[in-house]
């Protein structure tokens, strides 16, 4: 029996950045092959659009080639690109909560979300959040969630994210470690496909710590917790210098980098392939991506934003809603 068609949601994200004209592009770039459903104020799609306004999700559950299927939310008032209005706040946040309740509804396959502006709706609604993550963990009702930075070319996962870097190794314990690992394992078999995934762990410490000259973590703790989880079964190699494993035969070698922090990720990802990479949530009992990006507002407005991020993010949500 074949699974019904079922749309990739795409919450707003803040209505004064390049979400909406991004959204637009992707839809103008995949409307034949991915079925979609905006949810917003329509008002705030770049002018022009080509949309239809629609109930329920059910309505965008095929491809819709001529106009974007957009679940209308009002939001007060149209947006100024370039400057976040604390007004839209509120309805931006309900948009994430409208979209995860319908992939977890069962009405949409997966997720995208746009870029939010976090002190724009800490300012107009309270948010208490870090941020995107964060609040859809919550709204699962999930403890631990791992980020996950994902190409054609390379996938990336930080063991921590946003914190100043003196806290990385007051934060970064056998427990934490051990999570990351277990959830990048399971999300690369149940979501990607692979059956037997292979990770890399990166040292915390120049040279993996070069046997304790060069800082003490590897050989504490970090050697031990690898040696502990390929005996439980897990494909394992490392902890591994961080400045040998992104180089094209060492990306042979791996289905996906854990590392310690948050720039040890992110820079051979966005140096790698800036505009394809994608942000995946695992860990969460439905599928989330997200565009590599922030709002820009510095260009947003003026038709020069680069939607190849999105574009990927909403390809890559369709695939792995299909996967699972």
């Amino acid at each position: 029996m074949s699974r019904p068609a079922l749309p990739v949601a795409i919450s707003c994200g803040e209505p004064a950045g390049i979400g909406p004209e991004v959204a637009a592009a992707a839809f103008a770039a995949l409307a034949h092959e991915v079925p979609m459903l905006w949810l917003g104020d329509p008002r705030h799609l770049p002018e022009g659009t080509p949309h239809r306004l629609v109930n329920h999700a059910s309505e965008a559950a095929d491809p819709s080639p001529d106009a974007l299927p957009v679940l209308a939310q009002d939001f007060g008032r149209p947006r100024q690109p370039g400057v976040a209005d604390p007004v839209h706040a509120p309805q931006v946040i309900e948009m994430i909560a409208r979209g995860v309740a319908l992939v977890q509804d069962g009405h949409a396959l997966a997720l995208c979300t746009a870029p939010i502006h976090k002190k724009a709706l800490k300012d107009g609604a309270g948010f208490s959040h870090p941020g995107h993550t964060e609040y859809l963990a919550a709204l699962a009702g999930v403890d631990d969630v791992v980020m996950m930075l994902a190409s054609d070319q390379l996938r990336v996962v930080p063991a921590t994210i946003h914190i100043a870097l003196d806290q990385v190794p007051l934060q970064l314990t056998p427990r934490t470690l051990r999570h990351v690992i277990e959830i990048t394992h399971a999300g690369l078999r149940d979501l990607f496909g692979i059956a037997a995934p292979r990770l890399a762990i990166a040292g915390l410490n120049p040279h993996a710590g070069e046997g304790g000259t060069m800082g003490m973590q590897e050989r504490s703790w970090i050697n031990d917790l690898v040696t502990q989880m390929q005996g439980e079964g897990y494909g394992l190699t490392g902890p591994l210098p961080a400045d040998t494993m992104f180089h094209a035969a060492a990306r042979a070698r791996y289905d996906a980098a854990i590392c310690m922090y948050h720039d040890q990720a992110l820079i051979p990802i966005k140096t790698l392939d800036f505009d394809k990479g994608v942000n995946v949530t695992l860990g969460l009992p439905f599928i989330r991506t997200s565009p590599d990006h922030g709002t820009a507002f510095d260009i947003a407005g003026k038709g020069i934003a680069n939607p190849t991020s999105m574009i990927e993010a909403i390809r890559m949500a369709h695939r792995l809603g299909q996967n699972r």
